[in-house]
């Protein structure tokens, strides 16, 4: 998924870049209006988010009618490809998620199962990293670390 969302990247710039009028349909991660339900799909509802500086957020979505926890990055100014990832872990279950690579736009998404689980979470965009941890637990508090590498 990543070669291809690389090379569909490449093709749209190209068309661009000669001012080709052909209707190319962008993909989602050349989007500058990017949501994390695009990225996760239509069912999944943002529950948290945490600012990633001032390069993008990571978003915690929730289904509710499948159990099922959902994370995206999004840059807050798509361009050039750069490192980013997305992850989540669910503790109680031992079970993750994550994406990593170079993209223009978005990392994720990335799924793990997390009904009545609290969750840790996070992301970066290139040399900016956050993390949350255990979030969405009810009336325990979370803990959010945003830190430069």
């Amino acid at each position: 998924m990543r070669y291809s969302r690389s090379v569909l990247s490449g093709a749209a710039l190209v068309a661009l870049a000669v001012g080709t009028t052909t209707a190319l349909a962008a993909p989602a991660s050349a989007a500058p209006n990017t949501t994390p339900q695009k990225v996760c799909g239509s069912g999944y509802k943002t529950v948290n988010s945490a600012p990633i500086g001032s390069l993008g957020t990571v978003y915690l979505t929730y289904n509710s009618s499948n159990g099922e926890n959902c994370v995206a990055t999004i840059r807050k100014n798509p361009g050039t490809a750069v490192e980013m990832s997305t992850w989540i872990y669910v503790p109680d279950t031992d079970e993750g998620a994550e994406d990593y690579g170079l993209y223009t736009s978005y990392a994720g998404p990335a799924y793990v199962h997390g009904k009545a689980h609290c969750v840790d979470w996070g992301g970066h965009i290139s040399n900016v990293y956050v993390q949350v941890t255990g979030s969405n637990c009810a009336a325990l508090k979370e803990h959010r670390a945003t830190f430069t590498k």
